[in-house]
């Protein structure tokens, strides 16, 4: 029996409301005048014990936000501030989402179900709160796309078509709606902390931090053990260094990706390290270190060659709340690990792509490999996932790698070997053309919805994603996603 088909027994909880009214605002969700079922990840429920819900309940919790017994009565926005682009701005807060539920997950983990597009909030200043349904197909691309490359990412829950038409600047206008839910561990922000050292408020920053190491870092499976009782100096250098060390871990494993988050405001970092709010994100045709995501990314201050120099900024910006209880120079000592995590990070996420192993273990040679591999990577015009799957194993599997620019990468991969014998024998691999997500492919699975409500092409990508996770895992294809009365579920 596979997890998506057992019933779990819930286990709702309302854990942040043991915060004040300090760090959120109750709020109501929009009534939508029509609620179609598009997308739902009953993997993803399965792990909170929510697959048991039949289609109108569904409905009812997840486009009307009925709540859940055990958990908040109305939904919370969230308190926070942040830097974007580098510049502070204390008007910031959930603006068109809110917490809805939190439930405990099948590994004893809190899981919030957060929502985006539910309407307007204290915060939303002028947006309409809602979200274009292109968006959610997005969100949904993302964050399959991203668990299969072995990110740590939130998942996109649910996805409900609400029947209003929106005008947005950046997409052929009036558009289609939907509201979508997440499931992420924590939606609390190093904006969440900037919000309260902005406004001097020192008990603040005391109480979140051991609420974020009560319920995010008590124990070792969190990879970092953070105790809550600690004095708050000890607790909040401890803290720091196991959020940074998270942050590391995740923008490494967006480098080996070869994913371009966008928009990495300090708002768009939470606690766990979790990857999460896709906007306008991108993934590498081929290896390009000044790729932005956002149009309006005029620097390039997040291009893809810049996310670990951003992530640690974002990092650096969370030590700053702490510098009146934490000597500053202790803050500093915290983080001059970051980078060293990051690569660690990357070196063993770039194994992972190619399938390998090595029988010792040296960290200078994986972060050799690392680097070979990056510097062959801008020398070749090959497409960044094509080398992936060209090189899985260690061995070129067809023509176009023996010059060289592949020599002293191909040296190094020698020495591997495959993680599974019989890697090589798995369906993906037998295809010649990697798997990718470029913007012009998510442009080609949108125009079909978009023309004439045609999601066949998306249910075959998510299947060739949801293949090549199982191909990196050497796990079982499982998880095809259908479509029924017009909905596609992901088991």
């Amino acid at each position: 029996m596979t997890q998506s088909s057992e019933k779990l027994a819930t286990r709702p909880t309302k854990i942040h409301q043991n915060l004040d009214d300090r760090f959120y605002r109750a709020v109501s969700a929009a009534s939508f005048p029509a609620h179609k079922l598009r997308y739902r990840n009953d993997a993803a429920a399965g792990s909170i014990g929510l697959n048991h819900l039949d289609g109108a309940e569904w409905v009812s919790h997840f486009g009307r936000f009925a709540p859940f017994a055990g958990s908040f009565e109305t939904p919370l926005a969230l308190c926070y501030h942040g830097h974007q682009f580098g510049h502070y701005n204390p008007d910031l807060g959930d603006g068109r989402g809110f917490l809805f539920a939190q439930f405990y997950d099948d590994a004893g983990r809190l899981m919030d179900l957060g929502t985006k597009g539910s309407g307007t909030t204290p915060f939303s200043r002028s947006g309409d709160g809602r979200l274009t349904l292109k968006g959610a197909v997005r969100e949904i691309l993302a964050t399959e796309m991203l668990e299969a490359l072995g990110v740590q990412t939130s998942k996109t829950f649910s996805v409900i078509e609400t029947g209003e038409s929106l005008h947005r600047q950046d997409e052929p206008s009036p558009t289609r709606s939907a509201v979508l839910v997440r499931l992420s561990h924590s939606h609390i922000r190093i904006g969440s902390f900037q919000r309260l050292f902005y406004h001097d408020d020192v008990d603040g920053i005391d109480m979140l931090a051991r609420h974020v190491a009560r319920h995010y870092y008590a124990d070792a499976n969190s990879g970092a053990v953070v105790n809550a009782d600690a004095e708050t100096a000890d607790l909040l250098v401890d803290l720091l260094q196991a959020i940074a060390g998270r942050i590391a871990i995740t923008a490494g494993n967006w480098m080996a990706a070869g994913f371009v988050h966008g928009v990495l405001n300090t708002d768009n970092f939470n606690v766990t390290g979790e990857s999460f709010d896709y906007g306008p994100w991108r993934f590498l045709p081929k290896f390009d270190p000044g790729l932005t995501a956002a149009y309006f990314d005029q620097t390039g201050r997040y291009a893809y060659g810049r996310q670990p120099d951003a992530a640690m900024w974002a990092v650096c910006r969370l030590a700053d709340c702490f510098v009146k209880l934490v000597p500053k120079s202790t803050l500093e000592d915290c983080l001059h690990g970051f980078y060293a995590t990051l690569e660690s990070a990357l070196a063993k996420a770039v194994q992972r792509r190619l399938g390998i192993a090595f029988d010792t273990t040296d960290d200078e040679r994986d972060a050799m490999l690392a680097r070979q591999f990056f510097t062959a990577a801008k020398a070749s015009d090959h497409g960044f996932d094509q080398i992936f799957h060209d090189l899985y194993g260690g061995v070129p599997r067809c023509a176009g790698y023996v010059n060289d620019v592949w020599v002293p990468l191909l040296e190094i991969l020698s020495g591997a070997h495959l993680v599974r014998p019989n890697a090589l024998q798995h369906p993906h691999f037998k295809q010649t053309e990697a798997v990718s997500l470029t913007i012009d492919e998510v442009e080609a699975l949108w125009a079909p919805i978009a023309a004439a409500d045609d999601w066949q092409p998306l249910v075959e990508k998510i299947t060739a994603i949801r293949t090549m996770r199982a191909a990196l895992d050497g796990a079982a294809i499982t998880a095809i996603p259908q479509i029924n009365g017009g909905a596609l579920s992901v088991n």
